[in-house]
């Protein structure tokens, strides 16, 4: 059975994440009129932080962006975009959870995971938190998470790893696991992790948020297939996130300030995964290519050089 490629253009005035050390905000300062939590995600960050006065929150919130800036100008921080529960508004987060209810033991891997935000809102919705890991490159954004949540290693003992996904003695890649040559180590006790490493063919979820698109094509590349190494080889594994995509592949980006930075589009998206890092036809890739518009795009990137889109995207396993 052959994988599938399922593309939506869609408009959204939601805003994008955009970001690896070679794509930052331009040195943009921070705007507080960025700041804008609708009632979901009010309600999320209330309950989770315990602030129930609205500019005392947006002040606390405003107060953890400003310290996480300062140790690298992501413009998903600059923007927000970690606040906005973007994971659970991803067409495969019912999936997710479906696996966390269904599989047991089923890992789930937050790459890229800034301050824990979507690995805490997944918790929330029901995965079970012994089953979650999250990692990113930055361990300071992963104590600003603590202190953006109001919570200690000892009070919310989520395991993390900070690692650079590139790393070798973090996470060396080798050959995706299929089922017919399963992985031979025993699933890692995840409080014991101190690499990436332990976890390969053992992670039944995977999200990639705001991460892939850092990179240019040959790092996306290798990112994809170190991922894939990663990823168990029972029908329903899947990887899953979003990042900045265009109509037709190639280089651009949204203003004429950054470095250059490579998106894929849908059909290379579908192509890389569906032939290149898995065998042809036993991964199904789904996508979504969303073009942003309205008043945000226009705070964030002021004059758009050109049309700015995201690719919500979910690669299965067969």
């Amino acid at each position: 059975m052959s994988g599938e490629t399922a593309q939506a253009i869609v408009t959204t005035s939601d805003s994008s994440q955009a970001g690896r050390s070679i794509i930052g905000a331009a040195g943009l300062p921070l705007d507080e009129d960025l700041y804008n939590l609708d009632d979901v995600e009010s309600s999320f960050f209330k309950q989770q932080t315990g602030i129930q006065d609205d500019a005392e929150l947006k002040a606390h919130l405003l107060a953890v962006q400003k310290e996480a800036y300062a140790i690298h100008p992501y413009s998903c921080i600059r923007r927000f975009s970690w606040a906005k529960l973007k994971i659970s508004r991803l067409f495969p987060y019912p999936e997710l959870l479906k696996l966390g209810k269904e599989r047991d033991g089923a890992i789930f891997l937050d790459i890229g995971c800034c301050f824990g935000n979507d690995a805490r809102k997944a918790i929330a919705d029901g995965y079970p938190a012994q089953n979650v890991v999250a990692s990113d490159l930055h361990q300071a954004f992963w104590d600003l998470g603590h202190k953006l949540f109001k919570t200690t290693p000892e009070t919310d003992p989520l395991t993390f790893i900070a690692g650079d996904v590139f790393d070798p003695s973090n996470l060396e890649t080798i050959p995706a696991f299929t089922l017919a040559s399963p992985p031979t180590t025993a699933t890692p006790q995840l409080s014991t992790l101190r690499s990436l490493n332990p976890l390969r063919g053992h992670v039944s979820a995977i999200h990639a948020s705001a991460f892939f698109h850092l990179f240019q094509e040959d790092d996306q590349r290798r990112l994809a297939f170190a991922l894939a190494s990663l990823l168990s080889p029972e029908p329903g594994s899947m990887i899953f996130g979003q990042h900045a995509s265009r109509p037709e592949k190639g280089q651009g980006d949204v203003t004429k300030a950054r470095t250059s930075m490579f998106n894929h589009s849908p059909e290379s998206w579908a192509e890389l995964w569906d032939g290149d890092v898995f065998e042809k036809g036993t991964v199904r890739v789904e996508t979504q290519l969303v073009q942003l518009s309205g008043e945000e795009v226009l705070k964030t990137w002021k004059s758009p050089s050109h049309a700015v889109y995201v690719l919500n995207y979910s690669v299965t396993r067969l």
